[in-house]
Parts: C-alpha cells; structure tokens; sequence
C-alpha cells in the first residue's frame, strides 16, 4: 500500500513539475514576442557589442607595432579580427532591429552573435595572458563568476513568480 502511495506521488510531482516547465516555456514564448522586451535586448545588444569593440580596440592596439607576436598575442590579435568585423555587423543590424522595433530570427545572426561574443572573450582573454598568465586565468575566471552573477540576477527579476503574477492579466470574473 505504501509503494503505491509513493509511485502515485512521484506521478503527480512529475506532472506538477512539467506543467510549471510548460508555464515557463509560455511565459518565455510570450516575453520573446513583446516588443518591449525586444527593445529591451536591442538595447543591451548594443551595450555589450559597442563594449566588446571598445575593449578589443584597447586590447589589441600595443600588438600593431611589433615585429613578431608570442603565441598568446597572436591568439588575442586574431581573435580580435574575428570579433570586430562581426561586431560592427551586429552593431548596425541592431539599428535596424530598433528602427522595425523587432529582433531578427536569422540563423546567421544567432551564429554571428556567438562567434563575436567568444571570439571577442577569447582575444582580450588572450591580451590579458600576454602580459600575465595569472591575469588571464583570473579574467577567465571571474568571467565565468560574472556570468552566473548574471544569469541568477536575469532569472530572478524575469521569472520570480511572485513578481511576475503581479502583472500577468487577470482573468474577468464570471457571475454564476
């Protein structure tokens, strides 16, 4: 009698938890098309691209004038010429996503978008080796520190129910 009970509620426990990631999937799916949101991401796409330029631009500028470059000056300067070119695309697709006032779907775009953002990481990664081993590894560290301080802070203010259901639409009430 006891296994039974137990079985039962590991069904329903199952079904609690993939109706709660059915809700979320949606409540994504819905943000994901709110214009708002997109203008949201467009903007903080511009952020993070015009930044990694910047940064690439600091990183890379003490390798043009020298001769021969060590290998992790020359993974940080090829690196940077992946990043930057990309970059710049991204930078003025933005201005048309903000002009339509939507993000673009395109595969090559979703591609683009990774390449730059970890080629970028990897070259100032690199210019950061170059002047230090330790440097680098402490930027690659807390880089991945940053992006979990990032990813909690997002998934706390985005999906946090209790805030949330402040601002998901009520349903109208019926008279019976």
């Amino acid at each position: 009698m006891d296994e039974d009970f137990t079985v039962e509620q590991a069904r329903l426990v199952e079904v609690e938890a993939e109706a709660e990631a059915e809700r979320i999937r949606q409540e994504v799916k819905d943000a994901a098309a709110d214009p708002v949101v997109q203008e949201e991401w467009i903007r903080q796409s511009n952020l993070i691209y015009g930044g990694l330029v910047g940064a690439g631009l600091v990183v890379v500028q003490p390798f043009l004038t020298e001769d021969s470059l060590d290998p992790s000056a020359m993974v940080c300067v090829i690196a940077i010429a992946v990043s930057i070119p990309l970059l710049a695309a991204l930078l003025m697709l933005n201005r048309q996503e903000a002009f339509r006032r939507r993000v673009s779907k395109s595969l090559a775009v979703e591609v683009a978008k990774s390449v730059a953002q970890g080629s970028a990481y990897v070259g100032i990664t690199a210019g950061f080796w170059h002047m230090s081993m330790v440097a680098g590894i402490v930027f690659l560290a807390v880089g991945a520190v940053a992006l979990g301080v990032h990813s909690s802070g997002y998934t706390q203010l985005e999906y946090d129910p209790k805030f949330r259901s402040l601002f998901r639409p009520r349903k109208p009430q019926t008279k019976d």
